[in-house]
């Protein structure tokens, strides 16, 4: 499953997929598919970035990182998104979304 990718410079990247507004009342908010694809669900409208700071509380809920941890980096308008997170290696990122998904 290739979700936390690292860097040499020590970075860590998550590529999740956005879905904004999912049809299913009560569904996992952060879930991976079978080709192992990141997703995550809110139920915020994708609307002047609020979909986007509801995946960044998603992300820090089920990360275990504060919210200043986490920077979109790219995709701000699109389902597929890139967020750097700070502070943390790639090997707990890797394992903590394991636990939750």
């Amino acid at each position: 499953m290739t979700i936390a990718l690292g860097d040499p410079c020590g970075k860590v990247v998550v590529l999740p997929v956005a879905c904004p507004r999912p049809g299913r009342r009560g569904a996992t908010p952060l879930s991976a598919n079978r080709a192992g694809t990141l997703k995550v669900a809110v139920t915020a409208p994708p609307d002047k970035g609020r979909a986007n700071e509801a995946i960044v509380e998603v992300l820090a809920e089920a990360l275990g990182l504060k919210r200043s941890q986490i920077e979109l980096v790219s995709g701000p308008t699109s389902r597929q998104k890139k967020f750097l997170l700070r502070g943390v290696s790639a090997a707990v990122i890797a394992d903590r979304i394991r636990q939750v998904v």
